[in-house]
């Protein structure tokens, strides 16, 4: 299964739904057999480029806090130990290997340490992962003062620190500093080494006792001890593509609407469906949290499903700001050995005869393959059934030298090595390349041939082939598209991201979409003013057309129905969610951008000072806690009670509707969180959102530990940090 981005789940701005959606994802793992789920990753959205931000909750550390602490408790519900990472500083993807995070003692234990510790002192976390940098000079792995000193003794985890896979470079000092668990095993600086470092008294016997304590305990837990009683295994509901649709729903930010939304199917016939993200939904961000579906519904699916056979529907993509080609589907391809879909992966010798043969079925978008030392090449040949005449476009996913034979037409080659020898890099974000061949409808032999790079650390290569069809020119699609948005009913654009651009192990370089898609918006919505543009994406992009089409909906990665939750909003489904992060107006409007270290060092100067806490007013698109209800909300009142404040407000609307009450903590002219809660309330009745103000929220951290501000302490109140109509005071 798979879910929607945790982007979008923060979006809901609800605790309650973040533990649904652990125990929906507890009970799926469950019933895999997992007892691990390496979820969820708390750091902060500190620079909107960072390449994990759709994986991350929040840029508040008191939204993340919630957010984790619902979501851990609600996959430990089910028996399955949730993995809190990555502790701590990873907020950014350059060099996340080695750099050295330097963060001020205050804005560590303020902003980057909550979301962990609520995991684990509230939600009792199980697992913790140790993150691959440094932070304050002392690699996470062997920082002994914050896996111990501060998760073990001061907050008592009594769990397992596992480190990030290949994160542990060392045998004593990781083995002393608190980590339990090396991954991956068995292999690494452990093994024979730590036994070694036992009996020569480098590493004290107890220490190692320990950590077999706390895998033991966690085996238990989840029922992975033999003996021990297994926790009750939750069914996973029938209704669970429902659920997943609702949660997409839920995250979805209205940011702009003039009234064209909802849409209604009456008197509709005739929709255009545009953009790049129409055609390739992006369901879910880059890296080793994908997974691969059953099912993806696509924007047209959803539509159809909504509207019925008697609308007509034209789908233009517009422009192709894809950073890869597709995969080659399965359907289009045959081993010309079998004739089962997929393709003939052969591996050579250094004098071309072949060593073995495999089919691969079906092609997949790529695969890892393990080199032996006699193989000098790859070829991969496939079958290909073209639908159509032109020019067709095949891409090569992988490093070393790629040659495309096709008959009757002259070999094309082309090589693509990799810097450094990090195999995250390669198996993560594999560079790409891409061949164009003549060739009439109808089956067509291709062959691949792949020399592979040899000057790396690991026998290990990977392939991949994706596909693209005869097209018109850039410039022909785009006027298509325009065509279309001219004589339709109502234009609904999807634009955004992918999975290649948003990606574990690489930061984004610019804020701006790809390609020409703000091209695309303008042209559309100069077209036809009854246009809705979707963003799809779980980031914030730069978005400079924003006032210019009707409505506009901020749909983030909306896993596998993602289809048919945009379509639900789109007609009338009320979108739940407000921004977890701040929307900047432009790239120089942002705080703190850069997310690439200064030799080797990664400098925290702004302390507490991230996101909307530091945007100036001008700066800011949409604000923190921004989204639109297809109601108005009057804010009637605020009261004090102890440390929780009462907030009434009326949906003045005709219609029912979903509210984020926010309260803010104002104090030197900054604004921080302090507490939230969502209301619902039918048309004309008032209702009273209870926010309980946490004595952290009034606290600051000394050199003697935390401490209570003096008050009294003036909240403010209202729908996003832009919109705080109502003040009260606690004392």
């Amino acid at each position: 299964m798979l879910f929607p981005s945790p982007t979008s789940l923060a979006a809901t701005w609800d605790e309650e739904t973040a533990r649904e959606t652990g125990r929906l994802m507890g009970a799926r793992a469950r019933e895999m057999g997992v007892h691990v789920l390496l979820a969820p990753t708390v750091n902060l959205h500190r620079s909107p480029l960072g390449g994990r931000h759709f994986e991350c909750y929040s840029e508040d550390p008191l939204l993340s806090a919630r957010m984790a602490a619902g979501f851990v408790e609600g996959v430990q519900s089910a028996g399955v130990a949730a993995t809190v990472k990555h502790f701590v500083g990873n907020d950014s993807e350059t060099e996340r290997m080695t750099y050295d995070a330097r963060i001020g003692e205050a804005a560590l234990r303020e902003v980057y340490l909550p979301p962990f510790e609520a995991a684990v002192r509230e939600a009792g976390a199980w697992v913790v992962m140790a993150a691959y940098n440094r932070v304050n000079g002392e690699t996470m792995t062997e920082n002994h003062r914050l896996l111990t000193g501060v998760l073990k003794d001061e907050w008592g985890f009594d769990g397992v620190v596992v480190s990030d896979w290949m994160a542990a470079r060392s045998t004593e000092a990781t083995a002393l500093a608190g980590l339990d668990l090396v991954m991956p095993g068995p292999d690494g600086p452990w093994g024979d080494a730590l036994v070694a470092a036992v009996e020569d008294g480098r590493v004290p016997a107890e220490v190692v006792d320990d950590k077999v304590l706390r895998v033991l305990r966690l085996a238990a837990r989840t029922g992975a001890l033999e003996g021990a009683p297994a926790p009750p295994a939750p069914a996973v509901p029938r209704d669970v593509r429902d659920r997943l649709r609702e949660l997409a729903v839920r995250g979805s930010v209205l940011l702009r609407n003039d009234g064209l939304l909802p849409l209604r199917a009456e008197g509709l016939r005739r929709v255009a469906l545009i953009g790049p993200n129409a055609v390739r939904l992006a369901a879910q961000g880059g890296g080793s949290a994908h997974v691969t579906p059953e099912r993806v519904v696509t924007p047209l699916e959803g539509l159809r499903r909504m509207l019925g056979d008697d609308v007509q529907i034209t789908v233009h993509a517009g422009v192709f700001p894809h950073a890869k080609l597709p995969p080659l589907p399965g359907d289009l391809a045959a081993d010309p050995e079998t004739s089962q879909a997929g393709v003939r992966l052969e591996y050579r010798a250094a004098d071309g005869s072949v060593l073995s043969a495999e089919h691969r079925d079906p092609a997949p978008w790529w695969f890892p393959i393990v080199l032996a030392d006699e193989v000098r090449e790859l070829v991969v040949r496939a079958r290909l059934t073209l639908t159509a005449s032109g020019v067709h476009r095949l891409s090569v996913l992988g490093t070393g030298r790629h040659t495309l034979r096709v008959p009757g037409q002259d070999d094309q080659a082309h090589e693509q090595l990799q810097d450094g020898d990090d195999i995250a890099a390669l198996l993560l974000n594999p560079p790409s390349h891409t061949f164009t061949f003549q060739a009439p409808a109808g089956p067509v032999d291709i062959e691949v041939r792949i020399e592979p790079q040899r000057n790396l650390p690991y026998p290990v290569t990977l392939a991949g082939l994706g596909y693209e069809p005869p097209r018109g020119t850039d410039e022909e699609e785009l006027a298509a598209a325009e065509a279309a948005a001219r004589t339709a009913d109502v234009a609904i654009v999807l634009v955004g991201s992918d999975a290649d651009t948003e990606t574990e192990n690489l930061d984004r370089t610019t804020l701006a979409l790809r390609g020409r898609q703000d091209e695309l918006v303008r042209r559309v919505c100069a077209a036809n003013p009854r246009t809705v543009v979707v963003v799809n994406a779980g980031a914030p992009w730069l978005m400079p057309w924003a006032e210019r089409p009707g409505a506009l909906l901020w749909a983030w990665f909306p896993g596998q129905e993602g289809g048919d939750a945009i379509a639900d909003v789109l007609f009338g489904a009320e979108p739940g969610g407000r921004l977890p992060t701040t929307f900047p107006a432009t790239e120089g409007d942002v705080p703190v951008l850069s997310t690439r270290p200064v030799d080797g060092v990664l400098d925290y100067a702004e302390g507490d000072r991230i996101g909307y806490r530091a945007y100036r007013a001008e700066g800011v698109l949409f604000p923190f806690g921004h989204g639109l209800s297809y109601t108005t909300w009057e804010y009637v009142r605020a009261i004090s009670s102890g440390d929780a404040v009462e907030v009434t407000v009326r949906n003045a609307g005709d219609r029912p509707g979903r509210e984020v009450v926010q309260a803010y903590l104002e104090s030197s002219g900054s604004l921080r969180l302090a507490g939230f809660a969502a209301v619902e309330a039918g048309p004309g009745q008032s209702v009273t959102a209870r926010i309980e103000i946490a004595p952290r929220a009034l606290s600051r951290w000394t050199g003697a530990g935390w401490a209570r501000a003096e008050g009294p302490h003036t909240l403010r109140i209202g729908r996003s940090t832009s919109d705080l109509p109502l003040t009260c005071t606690l004392a």
